[in-house]
């Protein structure tokens, strides 16, 4: 009996993989993303090698995720209007491209600071269209019902991928250098184009055709602001991931300057990260009404202000791990929750338009905290960067506290109707 329990556990909890087509995406998604944590790690080492600048390591960030501020809205224009496999080999095999000419300039001994900021930002432009029809497509695999556990085990492969990668970057960045970890990203994402390829999917449906070519990006944003929960999620999403989110861009420094150790525990430390989210795994594919999505966000904020704030002025390897793994499970509850909430309140028609403004306010606000996190740290040091990316984390929670107080007075009192329960705000 006890076996049997588990098995259905386990059935419910990875449903999503019973679909095949998500199943072949899931598999190409994992080994091409252990290539583009690869990629990153490689490339802020690299970066702090060539200038030993934290605010380089901050501009580094700016070029690669500003162009998301810049493209992403338009880019759920394009998610909804078009077949949304055939945007992804286009991203995808563009990705490739980057990442080709990036190993070459490295290998060849060529490479300048400007060459891998130029090289960030076509990368930042490849992703401002990637992220967007990424997310939006999951629904077309799974269907709505699996959707929450699809987005959870889309979440499972990421942070996989954000242990996996740092540490084989590593590994490789002390023995073939970071031409190498370039070179083998080029190559995964064959694995993605290839799964790509195998998935059958049904054509879409006449009317769907005609409403996606009236898409425009002025009705996505009126709609999002239209719903109050759809509205509050995205203007806290932006605030804490632009400002609490980019402890990323200073890894460096902690690994080289504060903790005094090389690129082994640099990836280390963003294997750190990456295993804290990966656990968080285990509750992201509980069957949670709304309230318990509400309760996610609180604990997620909380969870990662706390990792942050002991990460920022640990001076120990061993602790800066530890608050690393806190960190890294709070921000993927968070984020993953939002995500969830998002798509379960918005209609089919408009899921690519607010998954762009959800790709907007997750990664497009970065350039911002990524820019003042340099010019903090080189101003007045890494531990206040990451000090102030804390505060910020324990401010969005306070204030989700305080909403789901009063949203749950409201609810006790008798004051909100059905519709109005579901709301966020």
């Amino acid at each position: 009996m006890p076996d049997r329990a588990v098995r259905e556990t386990l059935a419910t909890r990875f449903r999503s993989l019973g679909h095949r087509n998500f199943r072949l995406y899931w598999v190409g998604q994992l080994v091409s993303l252990i290539g583009t944590w690869m990629q990153s790690v490689a490339q802020g080492w690299l970066m702090h090698r060539l200038t030993d600048s934290a605010f380089m390591l901050g501009l580094l960030g700016f070029m690669q995720f500003v162009p998301v501020l810049m493209f992403s809205l338009w880019a759920g224009v394009v998610a909804d209007r078009v077949d949304k496999r055939r945007l992804l080999y286009f991203t995808q095999g563009a990705a490739l491209l980057q990442a080709v000419v990036l190993a070459a300039v490295v290998l060849t001994g060529v490479v300048r600071p400007w060459m891998v900021l130029g090289l960030a930002f076509v990368f930042g432009v490849i992703n401002a269209f990637d992220l967007p029809v990424r997310q939006s497509f999951l629904v077309e695999l799974v269907g709505k019902d699996a959707l929450a556990n699809a987005i959870a085990l889309n979440s499972a492969a990421f942070n996989t991928a954000r242990v996996i990668g740092p540490a084989i970057a590593g590994v490789l960045m002390a023995t073939i250098g970071e031409g190498g970890c370039f070179a083998i990203n080029a190559v995964s994402y064959l694995a993605v184009l290839y799964c790509l390829t195998l998935m059958r999917l049904p054509p879409r449906a006449p009317h769907a055709v005609d409403a996606a070519r009236r898409a425009t990006l002025r009705e996505g944003v009126a709609y999002a602001r239209s719903v109050e929960s759809i509205r509050n999620l995205l203007l806290l999403l932006g605030v804490t991931a632009g400002l609490g989110f980019q402890y990323m861009v200073l890894l460096p420094v902690y690994a080289r300057n504060l903790l005094h150790a090389g690129a082994g525990a640099y990836g280390l430390l963003v294997s750190a990260f990456g295993l804290g989210a990966l656990l968080s795994v285990a509750r992201l594919t509980q069957d949670l009404d709304r309230w318990g999505l509400r309760r996610n966000l609180l604990i997620g904020l909380s969870s990662a202000g706390i990792g942050l704030a002991v990460f920022a002025w640990s001076r120990t390897l061993g602790l800066s791990l530890a608050a690393g793994f806190v960190a890294g499970f709070g921000l993927i509850v968070y984020v993953a929750s939002t995500n969830t909430l998002l798509q379960h309140t918005t209609e089919d028609r408009f899921r690519g338009r607010v998954m762009s403004l959800y790709t907007l306010m997750f990664v497009g606000t970065a350039p911002i905290g990524a820019l003042a996190s340099g010019l903090i740290a080189e101003r007045w040091g890494a531990p206040m960067a990451t000090s102030f990316s804390a505060v910020t984390l324990l401010g969005g929670a306070l204030w989700v506290s305080y909403r789901l107080r009063v949203l749950a007075a409201r609810e006790s009192a008798g004051a909100l109707q059905p519709p109005e329960v579901e709301k966020i705000g």
